[in-house]
């Protein structure tokens, strides 16, 4: 029996200990909670103004036939230049219509790199090459489309493109 008392008398000085402890930290709490609580309140007009200012609208509505009032000065917009188009170089244009059938010998076209294939067109003359490029041929060996396929080339792109295989070729 001595025994249980011993157990009890220990159990109520730690749960008494716990208890004291508890109550230290609520009446700590609400001291700390009377000093930080008084700063933003609904109340005051500073807590009032802080939230205008947090839920304004970003912008302003003006209806048709309203005016706005002006924030500062108004300036008019300088008018936008008509974007210029720059014509592509010869390399430019090869590579991105060119080089699909002119740098794997596809449908007859004449490698670039193989200066045989572009011996007996040579003989035409290169104002001919110029204008098959440009029209369009259909020739023995194959078939070169229009502008090699894409229309959206000047003539000045193409005949640049020309220029720039026949100088690879021939070198």
């Amino acid at each position: 029996m001595k025994r249980d008392q011993k157990f009890f008398d220990m159990y109520s000085v730690v749960i008494g200990a716990l208890a004291i402890f508890a109550l230290f930290v609520f009446v700590l709490a609400m001291k700390m909670s009377d000093q930080t609580q008084g700063v933003y309140t609904a109340d005051t007009d500073e807590y009032r103004a802080a939230t205008e200012e947090r839920i304004k609208p970003f912008g302003q509505v003006i209806l048709p036939g309203e005016e706005a009032a002006a924030a500062g000065p108004q300036v008019p917009a300088a008018d936008s230049p008509e974007p210029v188009e720059a014509a592509l170089s010869g390399p430019q244009v090869y590579n991105q219509a060119c080089n699909v059938c002119h740098g794997a010998g596809i449908g007859g076209a004449p490698m670039l790199t193989a200066a045989d294939d572009w011996t007996a067109r040579l003989e035409k003359g290169l104002d001919t090459l110029k204008q098959h490029a440009v029209e369009g041929f259909t020739g023995e060996v194959g078939y070169m489309p229009p502008k090699g396929g894409n229309m959206a080339l000047s003539d000045d792109e193409v005949h640049a493109a020309v220029e720039f295989m026949v100088e690879e070729a021939t070198q």
